[in-house]
Order: C-alpha cells, then sequence, then structure tokens
C-alpha cells in the first residue's frame, strides 16, 4: 500500500464500516453506481455484490491497475479521472448513485461539484470529515452558506461517525458518512442567484441583510422583502429560497 500526501490519501481498512457504508444505499433512485477514490477497493467488493454497473473513478493511476486487476468484471468501467473535472455525460450516464470516501483538503468542491451535476446524482452517500458533515446537516456553530446550497438542494442525513482508527494512516480527525437525496420541492430555484445571495450574506454575516445584499443590484422588490430586516443568522434554508424567488 502506497500513500500520496498529495492527494490526501487515507485508506478505511474497517470492512464492518465499509459494509455500514454501502448498506447506506438505498438503490430506489439508480441501478448505477459511481464510486469516488475507490483506492484499494474496499468498498467496491461490497458494491458488487448488489450490483454490476459499477463505475470507479480514481486520480492515482497505481490504485487504476490494482483495481482493474483485483476486479475484471468491471475493469473497463474503472477510469484514471480527477472527479472535479469528470463529467457525466463522458459516461453517457442519466442518473446514478454517488459514493465514496471523499479527501478532507476537497471536500466543498466535491460538494459544489454535486450541485453543479444534481440532475444525474438522486442519492449520493459520502464519508467526510465530521465537521464538514456537521456543517452541511444542522444548524449549530458551524451553519454558513455550505450548509445553506447544500441543504436546499439535497435532504442530508447525518448516519454515523467514523474514528481515526479505522484508517491507515490515522488522520488527526474523526470522520462521519452522511447521505444525500436530491430535493424534488425547489425546481423553482434560480440557482445563480441563489447561490449569489447566500455566499454574498455570509460573506457580510455581521451586517443585516438588506445592507449587505444592496451590492448585488437586484429588483426594487426584491429589497420590499422584511426578511431583509434580519441578520442571516436568522434566515432558515426556505427563507433564503423565497428570497432567491424575487
Amino acid at each position: 500500500m502506497f500513500f500520496n500526501k498529495k492527494l490526501c490519501q487515507y485508506f478505511l481498512h474497517d470492512k464492518n464500516i465499509a459494509k455500514k457504508i454501502v448498506n447506506s444505499i438505498s438503490f430506489k433512485e439508480s441501478k448505477t453506481i459511481v464510486e469516488i477514490g475507490p483506492g484499494m477497493g474496499i468498498l467496491t467488493q461490497y458494491l458488487l455484490l448488489n450490483n454490476k454497473n459499477i463505475f470507479l473513478i480514481e486520480i492515482d493511476k497505481k490504485y487504476v491497475e490494482y483495481l482493474k486487476i483485483k476486479y475484471p468484471i468491471i475493469k473497463n468501467n474503472i477510469f484514471n479521472k480527477n472527479f472535479l473535472i469528470w463529467n457525466p455525460k463522458d459516461f453517457f450516464l442519466d442518473s446514478f448513485t454517488l459514493i465514496g470516501n471523499f479527501p478532507y483538503k476537497i471536500s466543498s468542491q466535491i460538494l459544489f461539484k454535486i450541485i453543479k451535476y444534481r440532475e444525474y446524482i438522486p442519492e449520493c452517500i459520502g464519508m467526510f470529515q465530521k465537521e464538514v458533515a456537521d456543517r452541511i446537516t444542522s444548524r449549530n456553530k458551524s451553519y454558513g452558506k455550505l450548509s445553506v446550497i447544500m441543504q436546499a438542494f439535497y435532504k442530508i442525513e447525518y448516519l454515523f461517525t467514523v474514528n481515526n482508527t479505522v484508517f491507515i494512516p490515522k488522520p488527526k480527525v474523526k470522520s462521519a458518512v452522511v447521505r444525500m437525496l436530491k430535493r424534488k420541492d425547489n425546481f423553482l430555484i434560480k440557482e445563480d442567484i441563489f447561490i449569489k445571495i447566500v455566499k454574498t450574506a455570509f460573506l457580510y454575516r455581521r451586517k443585516k441583510l438588506y445592507n449587505s445584499l444592496k451590492k448585488l443590484s437586484l429588483s426594487s422588490e426584491f429589497y420590499k422583502n422584511p426578511l431583509l430586516k434580519k441578520r442571516v443568522e436568522q434566515l432558515s434554508v426556505n427563507d433564503f429560497i423565497l428570497l432567491a424567488s424575487f
């Protein structure tokens, strides 16, 4: 086993945790699975028990070659690619469940990638740094732009905490597994303006929303919204959705 520090590689070695992660997939929305960063394939072996239509995307070439030997049945579906610049259209996919033990250092980039391609991803089971999982699943002290944006497009459930002892090498932080199911009640969201409003509001979170968002030069009707008299922490995810609908 070889580790690439630049890629922030931590390999899960606990088979019970791997089974638990795979068993968290509903399989109701999609029969196709895309696994990101499979490494040595600890999740893959259990995915194959339920589904043969599996695609693996691995950025580290040496593990791509290893996986093709270990799992010859899907060798043509194993690709040496960077998920952050990958497009589902490259594989002619129209719907799939996304799963992976996601690298800590690019968690936010992965989440925004999921938002970008959400029409293809009705479900995602992901292991993140616990701090990130807390942020995207709850309104606590870490409530921020990532919380609002993710919860606007997905129903997110915190499934379980994963201790650092089940990884090689052992990271300094705990991890957590979350399940994301695409919301079907937000089709009216104007994505560009919604994300712009959320990012700007949290950038100037000490100000009342009217003062922070006036920089966006939106419609006069927008600035009459009574929600703008509040500060960002006082708004729910649905409040932000309402703001973006003006």
